[in-house]
């Protein structure tokens, strides 16, 4: 005779049951046992498997059971149960329902069970109502224990009060409460949250000196809130003083310390943190991994990411949906696809079912490749196998398609999208005026955001600002200044992307009066200006040589605390160099650097060399150009091309050879127009020689016109190709008919065409 089933016995295998449905099932069944009657324990895993998985209609009926067999007042731990597993799923309605029932069904609640209701509240962010239960609790004369303080911290801290959190510790102890480690590290979590870096840390190192036993867990807290901010200093510096103590950090606090590392972007010390974990413990765990590969990915370090992955495997553990899904994710945006979709196959093969966020980011890694016909493939293939699209999926594809300009399709689905009960967000429709408005359709933009408002969608300040970007692009600008009317009419705030548009668009077709006029009813309506405001401004005075008010409105970006940046000293230097005053020029050149501390770029320079090369004073180009490259910024096609035209036009002809050359060697492809003018100066003092090596250098880059492509036998096509160059530069009047005349005899030379390579002399 087999021994009976006792009810502890009941409980292990359902607490060990992975399937809350599964665990239910072998609850029922024991109902129909007739030795076997189910006790509070039994009720209790149950009640708990099914609130932890979310199946709580199955819960509830439990519940319903449980009331009738077993004594209400006994219920309380249950309840409390109950309340925490609705809590946990943002379900605080349930949870306060829960609460609210427990007087109806004779189970009177004590401080455990407001403490639990309170937490709920807290975490749902219903920092009042909270409060209300607090006081009701004391009108019951029920007297609030520790964690009842620590819930009232956290309520404050997270409120933005970690100084009323702290006077409430404070008072802990006349309350007749032993502060305990939990409580402190609470307040210590509110103040690194509020950026109280000082005080955190003093009533840290408070909490030690008063010898209060500091618990892993209550530290973990801190650790966490340290390391979503990515505080990682902070971090070192409160383990070695809890480490110096003798509390050993546990595997939760380095997988804190290592998210905080990936979130700081320092990825190589959240390897060699991994590293030591595997050689001497505590050995990493699935989270532990997948803060790294999630690192790794954001560092763009995918194959490290994947050989992570290996690694993850090889130990025994077994990645999960965040682990597949961070890599697909990862490749996706960095533009390769094919490698997703090998991770994506093997990670099937391994038993990983994808789900929509899988199918959304290969999605949008296909359109941004320009896929468009297998994002529309995958996307039904997601639905053939169950997958439930969501108005984000949706919008991932119609995203995609918009911005390669297929609106009809991008309709068909947002049409699509709603015969499915699925309701179209405002962003959805931005996403097709946006593609409209991209194609140069804006009037037909417009007409869609009229059938969007007939729909009962009414545009946010994102589709106006669409529009009115789009009509000021067009340079329509009294569409766009009507938009604005609207706008306003209608109660939507204009932003400083809005404002941004029409001054830009009023800067290429107005006078600057009209855009300053914009930008003080910007100010008046209480917008900020940003850079490319003012950047926008000063390229509109410079255009009308307002150049006093330019260098006004640099100190009121000053005023403002408005950082200048690189544009906006180019734009000004550009202004001085076109109005003639290259000295006030080179001036704000300097004081750049020297007094606003912005870094000059390769198109700052080129700006000041190009007005003195058209000065004719090479010396001081090439003064400007020599420290240029003195300071590692790199000279473009442009400088290059601007040197050699102006070493050309102060008869320098060697300088300007020189140059060229080096900037061919360089990658650059010259303009025909600066290759004609050396070329031209080159035959004026009869150097054929030099100037047949252009030809031919040209040849070799791939500077020719289509005719030559059009030839297939190598041999005739490298004796025609230089003549047809030559009479290429001579029809676009790139040279002189003497030079044509000079090189056309020059380039018969055999030994010019068999001359492979040139010499470059360093410039």
């Amino acid at each position: 005779m087999n021994p009976p089933l006792l009810p502890r016995h009941v409980a292990a295998v359902i607490k060990c049951q992975r399937d809350p449905m599964k665990a239910l099932q072998i609850f029922n069944s024991m109902k129909k046992e007739e030795t076997f009657k189910h006790t509070l324990s039994t009720y209790r895993s149950v009640i708990e498997k099914l609130g932890l998985y979310g199946k709580f209609d199955a819960m509830e009926q439990v519940l319903v059971d449980l009331r009738r067999n077993i004594g209400n007042h006994m219920l309380e731990g249950v309840y409390v149960g109950v309340m925490k597993s609705y809590g946990k799923r943002g379900r605080v309605q349930e949870a306060v329902n829960v609460f609210e029932r427990m007087d109806f069904y004779d189970c009177e609640p004590t401080v455990f069970s407001y403490n639990a209701i309170m937490s709920v509240l807290v975490d749902g962010g219903y920092f009042d109502q909270a409060h209300k239960v607090y006081m009701r609790m004391k009108d019951r004369g029920i007297t609030p224990d520790v964690y009842s303080f620590t819930i009232r911290m956290k309520s404050f801290c997270k409120t933005g009060r970690p100084h009323a959190a702290l006077r409430l510790l404070g008072n802990m102890s006349s309350q007749g409460c032993e502060v305990s480690a939990v409580a402190y590290c609470t307040v210590v979590g509110g103040f690194y949250e509020g950026d109280f870096k000082v005080e955190a840390f003093e009533l840290f190192g408070k909490m030690l000196g008063a010898n209060v036993s500091l618990c892993v867990s209550a530290f973990n807290k801190v650790m966490h809130v340290l390391c979503k901010k990515g505080d990682v200093e902070e971090c070192e510096k409160l383990l070695e003083k809890v480490i110096k103590r003798g509390v050993l950090p546990n595997l939760f606090t380095y997988n804190f310390y290592i998210l905080g590392l990936c979130q700081r972007g320092e990825v190589d010390s959240a390897v060699r943190t991994v590293g030591c974990l595997i050689e001497n413990g505590p050995k990493p765990d699935v989270v532990t991994y997948n803060n790294l590969i999630c690192g790794l990915c954001k560092s763009a370090k995918f194959q490290e990411a994947e050989f992570y992955l290996g690694k993850m495997v090889n130990q025994g553990l077994e990645p999960d949906g965040f682990t597949y899904n961070t890599l697909i994710a990862g490749y996706c945006k960095s533009g390769t696809v094919q490698l997703a979709e090998k991770i994506l196959g093997n990670a099937v093969f391994n038993g990983f079912a994808p789900d929509e966020f899988t199918y959304r980011s290969l999605i949008e890694g296909l359109c941004h490749e320009g896929e468009t016909n297998r994002a529309l493939a995958l996307f039904n293939e997601a639905l053939g196998k169950g997958i439930k699209p969501n108005v984000i999926l949706y919008n991932t594809l119609i995203k995609g398609l918009a911005k390669h300009g297929l609106i009809l399709e991008a309709a068909q689905l947002a049409t699509e999208m709603s015969e499915k009960g699925l309701i179209p967000e405002v962003q959805t429709f931005n996403i097709l005026v946006n593609g409209l408005c991209k194609m140069g359709c804006v009037n037909d933009a417009d007409g869609l955001v009229k059938v969007m408002i007939s729909k009962g969608y009414f545009p946010d300040v994102f589709t106006f600002n669409i529009l009115i970007h789009g009509y000021s692009t067009e340079l329509k600008m009294e569409r766009a200044l009507e938009m604005l009317d609207v706008m306003i009419d209608n109660g939507v705030v204009p932003d400083v992307y809005t404002y941004n548009s029409l001054l830009n668009g009023l800067c290429k077709t107005s006078k600057y009066e009209d855009v300053m006029e914009t930008y003080k009813t910007m100010v008046e309506k209480g917008c900020g200006p940003n850079v490319f405001t003012f950047n926008i401004l000063l390229e509109s005075l410079c255009r009308y040589k307002k150049l006093d008010e330019a260098l006004g409105l640099l100190e009121e970006m000053r005023r403002k605390s408005v950082e200048p940046d690189a544009v906006t000293f180019g734009t000004l230097i550009d202004g001085f160099c076109k109005n003639g005053d290259l000295d006030r020029a080179y001036k704000l050149l300097r004081e750049m650097e020297e007094i606003h501390k912005v870094s000059s770029s390769t198109a700052t320079y080129n700006i000041i060399i190009r007005a003195y090369t058209e000065k004719l004073n090479v010396a001081m180009a090439e003064k400007l150009f020599r420290e240029m490259v003195g300071r590692c910024l790199v000279p473009d096609g442009y400088t290059y091309r601007v040197m050699v035209d102006g070493y050309c036009k102060t008869g320098n002809v060697d300088l300007g050879y020189r140059f060229l050359m080096r900037m061919m060697e360089d990658g650059f492809v010259p303009s025909l127009t600066t290759l004609g003018r050396v070329i031209n100066c080159l035959c004026v003092e009869d150097r054929v020689f030099e100037a047949a090596g252009i030809i031919h250098r040209m040849v070799q880059k791939g500077v020719v016109p289509e005719a030559v492509n059009t030839i297939f036998d190598i041999d005739k096509r490298e004796v025609a190709a230089p003549k047809l160059v030559l009479e290429d530069l001579l029809k676009k009047g790139c040279i002189t008919y003497y030079a044509y005349e000079l090189l056309f005899d020059g380039l018969r030379d055999k030994r010019l065409r068999k001359k492979k390579g040139f010499t470059v002399v360093a410039v």
